[in-house]
Formats: C-alpha cells, sequence, structure tokens
C-alpha cells in the first residue's frame, strides 16, 4: 500500500491545520468552545492515526527482514524522502499512536492555559515521533530525531511546573549537544560511501578504525536519549515538571528513540566498534540498574521515583542490545514496548491523585485503598508490571533481556538480576506507603474514586499489559525476521 507510511506520519498535521482553521475562524467565540472543539479535533485525529497504524502492522508481512511500504524520492544533495519499515521499527510506530489518544483525553480537564497550543504541540511530536520510526534515509531521520525536541521543550516549559524553565532548557541542551556530534558523524557517513540511505549504509563495510569514532558520535546522541548513566540527570528534572500527559510521551516514546537508534545504526552499520564497546556498555548498564534502582528508593516526589526506575528499565534494554544474540535483541525490544505502556500508566496513575491533591509528596497520601479502591487495583497492577511480575509484559522483556545477556556475559547478567530485586523494593515500598494503612492526612477524606474518563484512559492500557504478558509471540513474532537479519549480519561482521 504505497503512501501509507507518509498518510501515517503526517496525519497529525491535518489536526494541527484544522485547530489553527479553527482558531481563526472562531474569532471572537467563546474560548471555551473553540478549546473544547480544539480537543475533539485532536482526538478524532488521533485515533485516525492510530487506526492507519492498525491498518500498517495488519498490513505488515513477518517473515520478510526487510523494510517494507517503502517510499523514495530524491530530494537534494543525495539525499532522499526515504521511508520504510520492518519488524523492529512497525510496532514502534504503533505504541507511539496507542499512546498520543491516551494524552489527549488525560488532558482533558487538566490543561487550562493555552490549550489550542498545547494540543497543536502533541499533534506535532507526534508525526516528527513517528517519522523518526519510518525514515529510511539518515538526513530524514535526523530532522525528526531533532524536530521532536522543540514540541516536547515547549510542553514542559510552557505546561510545566515551578522549575519548568529549567527542566526544558536542561532537557533541550543534554540531548542537543549529543546530536551535534552525530550529525558531523552523519555527514562522515555520506561523503564515505556516497549515499544516506539507511538500507545501504546497512550493507557498507566502514574501516574499522573510522567505525570507532562513528560508533562514539552516535553513542553520544543515543545514551543521552535513551538516557543511560551518567547522562541520565536530565531526565528526572523533565519529568517532574512536565504535565502528566508530557511525563508519558517523554517516557513511553522519545526514551525509546536512543534503543531504536542503537538497533537501526550502531549494530548494523559499526559492528567491531559495537563489539569492541560492549563490554563498556555492559558496565554502564549494570551501574544504572543497581545505582538507579537504590536512588529511586529514596526519593520522596512519586514522579521522580518512577523517572529513575525508568533508567535502570532502560539499563536492562541497552545490555539485551549489546548482548548481540537474537534472545537479548528481542528481549530488549520487548522491554522497550512493555516499558511504554507500563511506565505510561504508572505516570497516569500519578496525575490521577495530583489532579485531585495538587501534590507527589509520597508522604502526603497513605490509606487511598479506603477512598479509592478501584484506583489502588489499577496501580497495583502497573506496579507488578514494574516490577516484572510472571504474567504482565514487564516480566517476557526483562527476562529475555537477561538470558540473551547471559549467553555473553554471565557477570553482568547476574549483577543486572540485583536490579529486579531492588525494583521490587523501591516499587513495593511506594505502593504501600501511598495505598495501605488509614489514612492520616485530613485533607484526603474527601479524595474521590476514578472516573469514568480515567477509567478509559487505563482500559486499554491494562489490557495491553495483560495481554502482551499472556501472548509474548504477538510481538516476538513480528520482529522476529528482522531481528534474525540484524543478528545474523552482526555476527558475521565480528567473526562470531
Amino acid at each position: 500500500m504505497t503512501g501509507i507510511l507518509s498518510l501515517t506520519t503526517f496525519f497529525p498535521l491535518i489536526g494541527v491545520a484544522a485547530i489553527l482553521a479553527l482558531r481563526l475562524l472562531g474569532g471572537k467565540a467563546d474560548q471555551a468552545k473553540l478549546e473544547n472543539a480544539a480537543k475533539w479535533i485532536a482526538l478524532a485525529t488521533t485515533l485516525a492515526t492510530l487506526a492507519l497504524s492498525i491498518l500498517l502492522v495488519a498490513q505488515f508481512d513477518p517473515l520478510n527482514p526487510g523494510f517494507q511500504f517503502s517510499e523514495d524520492i530524491p530530494w537534494f544533495a543525495g539525499a532522499g524522502y526515504r521511508m520504510g519499515v520492518d519488524g523492529i521499527s512497525v510496532l514502534f510506530v504503533l505504541l507511539t499512536a496507542f499512546l498520543l489518544p491516551l494524552c489527549i483525553i488525560a488532558s482533558w480537564t487538566s490543561i487550562q492555559k493555552r490549550v489550542l497550543e498545547y494540543l497543536i504541540a502533541f499533534l506535532i511530536l507526534e508525526a516528527l515521533v513517528i517519522g523518526v520510526f519510518c525514515a529510511t534515509d539518515l538526513v530524514l531521520f535526523y530532522i525528526f530525531f531533532e524536530g521532536g525536541l522543540l514540541p516536547m521543550f515547549l510542553i514542559i516549559g510552557i505546561w510545566g511546573g515551578q522549575r519548568r524553565v529549567y527542566a526544558a532548557f536542561k532537557f533541550f541542551l543534554y540531548t542537543l549537544l549529543g546530536s551535534v556530534l552525530m550529525l558531523a558523524a552523519i555527514l562522515v557517513m555520506a561523503s564515505v560511501a556516497h549515499t544516506t540511505s539507511i538500507p545501504e549504509l546497512m550493507a557498507y563495510h566502514f574501516a574499522p578504525g573510522l567505525q570507532i569514532w562513528l560508533w562514539l558520535a552516535f553513542f553520544a546522541s543515543f545514551a543521552v536519549k535513551m538516557p543511560m548513566w551518567p547522562v541520565h540527570t536530565w531526565l528526572p528534572d523533565a519529568h517532574v515538571e512536565a504535565p502528566t500527559a508530557g511525563s508519558v510521551i517523554l517516557a513511553g516514546i522519545l526514551l525509546k528513540l536512543g534503543g531504536y537508534g542503537f538497533l537501526r545504526f550502531s549494530l548494523p552499520m559499526f559492528p567491531s566498534a559495537s563489539h569492541y564497546f560492549t563490554p563498556l556498555v555492559f558496565t554502564l548498564s549494570v551501574i544504572a540498574v543497581i545505582y538507579t534502582s537504590l536512588v529511586a528508593f529514596r526519593q520522596v516526589d512519586i514522579k521522580k521515583l518512577i523517572a529513575y526506575s525508568s533508567v535502570a528499565h532502560m539499563g536492562f534494554v541497552t545490555m539485551g542490545i549489546f548482548a548481540g544474540n537474537a534472545v537479548g535483541v528481542q528481549g530488549a525490544i520487548y522491554q522497550m514496548l512493555s516499558h511504554g505502556v507500563i511506565s505510561g500508566a504508572l505516570f497516569l496513575c500519578v496525575g490521577v491523585v495530583y489532579d485531585r491533591m495538587h501534590t507527589r509528596e509520597i508522604a502526603f497520601y497513605g490509606g487511598l485503598v479506603n477512598r479509592m479502591p478501584w484506583y489502588a487495583a489499577v496501580f497495583m497492577l502497573f506496579t507488578m508490571g514494574n516490577v516484572g511480575l510472571p504474567g504482565t509484559s514487564g516480566f517476557v522483556g526483562e527476562i529475555l533481556s537477561m538470558t540473551g545477556t547471559y549467553g555473553t556475559s554471565t557477570w553482568t547478567a547476574l549483577f543486572a538480576a540485583t536490579g529486579v530485586i531492588l525494583s521490587a523494593v523501591y516499587a513495593l515500598t511506594l505502593y504501600r506507603r501511598v495505598v495501605f494503612g488509614e489514612i492520616t492526612n485530613p485533607k484526603l477524606a474527601g479524595i474521590t474514586d476514578l472516573e469514568k474518563r480515567e477509567v478509559l484512559i487505563f482500559a486499554p492500557l491494562i489490557v495491553g499489559t495483560l495481554v502482551l504478558g499472556i501472548q509474548p509471540g504477538l510481538i516476538l513474532n513480528i520482529t522476529q525476521a528482522s531481528v534474525d537479519h540484524l543478528v545474523t549480519a552482526y555476527r558475521a561482521a565480528i567473526g562470531g
């Protein structure tokens, strides 16, 4: 189906145009009516994009390891408008389209100022992120990759908390600095290989010495985006200050761009360098898993605790990717998809109580099960998924990542396994302090349980967490051919 990728990628911009037209034509109309109409436009646009992404996955051939639905239009200076998806990227398109409608619904009542601009920022962000996963040209990839910084910067800086400007600039500068090095590497690759086509570059053999420098340049960008320790410090600040929907997109999708970059560039294009730096990545991953889990345990802000847990979970992803075997890579992809659902749900859980009490301090809460039994049940499910309880999607990703890593480095897998224990410690401690016990804070006496709108948000996330925990084949069957092709080429290149 030619053109479906472009249609899926740029369809959110139709919603942007409709909201802008509404703003111009609405003129002196009642502001509340304009905002309500804009919300429905944004929701309809994101749901239509989700329908297109479902159609994309339905028509995808899982037995074909190459890029499908390809589009190739010459652009400038040898670069081209090239689009395509394989088994590694197609599900990330679906994840992005799946989370955006939930973000729009979650923001329905909580965002009160500059509502139209807020919705426009999210729709533009959706288009740019989907473009990252669909681009098969280096220049096009870079434009989408960097373009996503701007709407996220605005979402944090305008609609965030008290320290939103500091958090927004920290997020922007950290990610931009790494990406400057990636741009330099892209220019070098284009001059050496005389092409910017990603499929052609995956088949090109760069000199081992050059691979080292190119790998480091891309690593600088992707490690910050993941984020890996020690360049993770922007993430807790960004999460704490971002509005709820911003945190959902940040944790659910934007963190995955780094892992996707490793799979798309580092392993296939720089295999010898990836093999050479594997001990470094394993070391940083283990530190991330253990250190950030300990830091998470000491947090007093619910959002900051979940943010640090995301850093720990991304440590399992980098371990699985650089294990260099099919089980590890499959586990890494599964962990990213699972984390997108579970972490997004956890930030939405925080948003529920924050909208009611306007604080995220753990000590403020306690005994919520007495007033919010349905909320307590939902929060418990996603906490268990975050811990990696069997039967949830979190378990599948973690066990596959560690199994793959064990085949490459036994000690790395053993040290990382302690992170599973530590995650149970901080997650269950958080749950006990917030949900169990008696209500001692009189301000909580009138707190109400989940509304219908909130139930509507959580229902698909609950289904996704449980279905992917019970039926991992739904994901693994789609990714298998592309992963096997990637790993076979990687092992052949390093002589393994």
